[in-house]
């Protein structure tokens, strides 16, 4: 069974960011390090487990009282397309829900987009190309009322 929740222990942070660099960096010879950047101490963190290994990894931060920012999303290759990225936006939004968040944004990956519509995102605008090659997209999502 896949579980959800935020990293507590010294031991899985340090296995959420490996988790962060082997997918979203290293790929494209990025260094060690260019995975964390100075928001991490203030932002909401969240990790999928499989039999107790760290398997996705998901960062949330405030960019104002009404409106929060996915960042850092991913999941272990043999893991893509079985929701667990699904799991992790839906923690990660309840938590925003909880805090009175109206609005989430993000910055998709060209190859991410797909996803994050069936996730309810709309696409607003092309953002930024990453690493000279990876075109990303500003996407969109209204937030309902918390209820729970």
């Amino acid at each position: 069974m896949i579980e959800i929740s935020s990293p507590k222990t010294t031991e899985e942070f340090e296995k959420y960011f490996e988790l962060r660099y082997s997918i979203l960096r290293k790929p494209w010879n990025e260094p060690k390090g260019s995975e964390r950047d100075d928001q991490e101490d203030t932002s909401f963190h969240a990790c999928a487990k499989y039999n107790n290994k760290i398997i996705g990894a998901c960062r949330l931060q405030f960019i104002d009282e009404q409106t929060a920012q996915i960042r850092y999303m991913c999941t272990e290759n043999e893991f893509q397309g079985k929701g667990v990225g699904k799991k992790l936006v839906d923690f990660v939004e309840d938590y925003a829900k909880s805090k009175h968040a109206k609005k989430m944004i993000l910055h998709a990956r060209e190859n991410a987009v797909v996803f994050y519509k069936k996730c309810g995102y709309k696409t607003v605008a092309t953002s930024y190309l990453l690493f000279g090659c990876i075109p990303h997209f500003l996407m969109e999502k209204q937030l309902d009322i918390f209820s729970g």
